[in-house]
């Protein structure tokens, strides 16, 4: 059994056989995150893994079925946090998985420096909106803009978190490419692999998913495009995969 409330309801993580409670007017993870979690190199047996901005715990619930190592996930707000933790108890991941209710700007101190081998984040994509638009809604303002965490909060916390050596994976958007690339460099995240995630072929690039590592040595590869959907507007088959597992 599992309690849902107002206008929550139980989605599946098919390629993970999972479930995770989402809501519409508070929060429902993004093809972004999913992506990110894929993309994200983990350590098999062991490790520390952390995840910066959970949200739902989406991205903590796709990791956990591809590593032993234990994982934390870090949201700041209280009802996204206790979503995340009644989705994990659901799948019966309490032992793997911790949520901490928090700001991811306090975790260094409160967990330790130079602690982590994987940082992962989904960090607010925009910067801080209107008065009117926070009113409208806090729990999706927040989640979508500057408001808590800036993007430079998430990549300091970020190296702070990780030990060197240790890999940082990020997603955001384009626009923004220079800003966390920059921002990479000046908080020793050197960036070591880059994608672009187009919609389909013949569109711009509307997501990137970098990865860099603490005190690493220069040299950026940039990897194949990533295309959501084919000319039939059909899920390519790499996305299909992704989200569905292999048939």
């Amino acid at each position: 059994m599992i309690n849902l409330y107002e206008d929550e309801r139980l989605d599946y993580l098919l390629a993970e056989n999972l479930r995770i409670i989402q809501s519409p007017s508070v929060f429902s993870f993004s093809l972004d995150a999913v992506l990110l979690a894929r993309f994200t190199y983990l350590p098999i047996q062991k490790g520390n893994i952390i995840d910066l901005c959970s949200g739902n715990g989406v991205i903590p619930l796709l990791l956990s079925p591809r590593t032993k190592a234990k994982i934390i996930g870090v949201e700041i707000q209280d009802r996204l946090h206790d979503m995340a933790v009644r989705s994990i108890s659901y799948n019966e991941l309490d032992d793997k998985i911790e949520m901490i209710h928090g700001d991811i700007r306090d975790m260094p101190k409160r967990l330790g420096h130079d602690r982590f081998d994987v940082v992962t984040c989904n960090p607010p994509y925009f910067l801080s909106p209107s008065s009117d638009v926070i009113n409208a809604n806090e729990h999706l303002a927040i989640a979508r803009h500057e408001i808590l965490c800036t993007l430079e909060d998430a990549v300091k916390t970020s190296s702070q978190l990780l030990r060197q050596g240790g890999k940082a994976a990020f997603v955001h958007r384009p626009e923004r490419l220079m800003d966390i690339l920059t921002l990479m460099r000046e908080y020793r995240l050197e960036p070591k692999r880059l994608r672009f995630v187009y919609p389909k072929a013949g569109k711009e690039a509307n997501t990137i998913l970098v990865e860099g590592i603490k005190d690493g040595n220069a040299g950026l590869k940039v990897l194949p495009p990533l295309f959501v959907y084919n000319e039939e507007n059909e899920y390519t088959d790499e996305v299909r995969d992704i989200l569905y597992g292999s048939e």
